[in-house]
């Protein structure tokens, strides 16, 4: 399933790292699909904006963990200075 064709944001394509954690659960997966295409460009952005690898694979951990846990949005981030 990690290969699957996922939909991107307004602004952004999803990253493959990200392509394929989403794309790895499906209830994750059907959240992703089910949110705005603004709400992933969020999710995108957010991950993209890391500066180390570190913290770019620990925000696509806890961004998983949120959308499993039903958030359509990362939380305590300013926003997409793209849209």
């Amino acid at each position: 399933m990690s290969n699957r064709k996922i939909s991107s944001g307004t602004v952004h394509k999803v990253p493959d790292d990200l392509r394929k954690a989403v794309a790895s659960e499906k209830e994750v997966l059907t959240l992703w699909e089910d949110v705005t295409p603004l709400a992933r460009n969020e999710w995108i952005c957010w991950v993209m904006s890391a500066k180390q690898e570190k913290t770019r694979d620990r925000r696509i951990r806890v961004g998983m963990d949120k959308m499993r846990k039903g958030m359509r949005r990362p939380c305590c981030w300013a926003g997409c200075p793209h849209r």
